[in-house]
């Protein structure tokens, strides 16, 4: 690891090979970099310090770019120990970003967040909340933050509930929420990113396996999608009924979990809670099954318990473990129960983001015109906002759509006209 009062990243060597990544992105972001194009005369970031606390990725390199284009300072630091991407730190460092991230930095990860808001930053931009809840706990006397934005679904979950309790520090824009973000991101770049995670680390077959996929939200939906188109014999497991209904009419297997350890061969979790997998279920498990995760945190599989469980591990491969249980069954993990799209993939494909981040930046200059005037609680994203999204990824893509004649958007409108 290089450190300096200004970075710390693994390998600043890595920088001309981050460098090319984040101008292959940058090729296939063309919301965001429309964006760029539109605003970095104008500047009006100018004088704004912001704090970020996402993934550091190529995809989000572009997101970096695009807030220094507009004027802004940027701190960053990644929001899980094993997805930061250590060429494109190394980049970000290069190009004077205030950046504190390297792959596995487990032991410092809530030092690079400190770094971060050491810098006072004006707004914030997380991802999964940790940024917001360590300025809570540990900074929130010494200076006072104007407002954030946040990217998925855990950390919306997390600040709904601080805002109940009177304990949200400062008003947060819920990117996550948004049709351009959840219905895209969530659904096609976790359900690809899983995929792809599972291949990179275990190179197994997917088509003709058992594959079970724990809650079916928008990431737990795209996965089972992606599975099923590779062939897998899908299962879901659910706690919400109106979910496991979805996932029926879908056309999804649907039991419990108790009962799905038992014949599943890979299994993804993405519940966004905890506990989904733990020491009740591992005597189930069938000799050579897949564990692997999707949600937002390293909870859901219980990988303490699997370490006292088992009578010794050993890595097999990069991002994958073997368990062996004391009645000699062999169990795998990948990426340590992280983030599989993430740690042992390359995250979301560049398209997709193009979305979630182009909201991060529009969120973000409509906190520098607003955000005095906002209450610390969560809020959504404009439908306004959403459909210019769209309408500019569409135009990107060279596709054309309907528009309503006058008579049509009179008569949505209206109530008068009946049978």
């Amino acid at each position: 690891m290089q450190e300096t009062e200004n970075y710390a990243v693994a390998d600043l060597s890595l920088a001309e090979a981050g460098l090319k990544r984040i101008e292959w992105a940058e090729d296939h972001m063309p919301v965001l970099m429309q964006l760029r194009k539109k605003y970095e005369a104008e500047k009006p970031l100018t004088g704004i310090k912001i704090g970020g606390a996402i993934h550091v990725t190529k995809e989000t390199a572009v997101l970096v770019r695009t807030l220094r284009a507009l004027g802004a300072e940027v701190a960053w630091a990644g929001c899980n120990p094993l997805s930061t991407q250590d060429d494109v730190a190394a980049q970000l460092a290069k190009e004077g970003v205030k950046i504190f991230a390297w792959h596995a930095n487990d032991e410092k990860y809530y030092w690079c967040l400190d770094k971060v808001l050491e810098t006072q930053p004006t707004f914030t931009m997380d991802d999964g909340g940790d940024l917001v809840f360590r300025y809570y706990d540990k900074h929130s006397e010494k200076f006072k933050i104007k407002g954030g934005t946040e990217e998925t679904s855990t950390g919306v979950h997390r600040f709904v509930n601080m805002a109940k309790q009177g304990k949200l520090p400062y008003p947060i824009i819920a990117v996550n929420n948004a049709e351009t973000k959840w219905d895209f991101d969530n659904i096609y770049g976790t359900g690809q990113g899983a995929i792809d995670g599972i291949l990179r680390s275990t190179s197994v077959l997917i088509a003709g396996k058992t594959f079970v996929v724990a809650g079916y939200g928008h990431c737990g939906k795209g996965t089972a999608i992606r599975a099923k188109g590779m062939g897998a014999h899908v299962i879901v497991t659910e706690t919400n009924p109106i979910h496991a209904l979805k996932a029926i009419m879908d056309g999804f297997g649907v039991m419990p979990i108790k009962e799905a350890v038992k014949i599943g061969d890979i299994f993804v979790t993405a519940t966004g809670c905890k506990d989904i997998i733990t020491k009740e279920h591992f005597p189930l498990l069938k000799n050579g099954a897949i564990l692997s995760n999707v949600g937002h945190f390293n909870v859901e599989v219980r990988v303490d318990q699997l370490d006292e469980y088992a009578s010794s591990k050993r890595t097999i491969r990069k991002d994958l473990e073997e368990y062996i249980f004391p009645e000699g069954k062999k169990v795998y993990l990948v990426a340590q129960g992280r983030l599989a799209n993430l740690a042992a993939a390359e995250g979301h494909p560049s398209e997709v983001m193009d979305l979630s981040f182009a909201n991060q930046v529009l969120c973000i200059l409509k906190l520098a015109k607003e955000a005095g005037q906002m209450e610390n609680k969560v809020y959504e994203i404009s439908k306004e906002q959403d459909k210019m999204v769209a309408e500019m990824k569409l135009e990107a893509m060279g596709m054309q759509i309907d528009k309503l004649s006058p008579k049509q958007a009179s008569y949505i409108e209206s109530w008068e006209e009946g049978t």
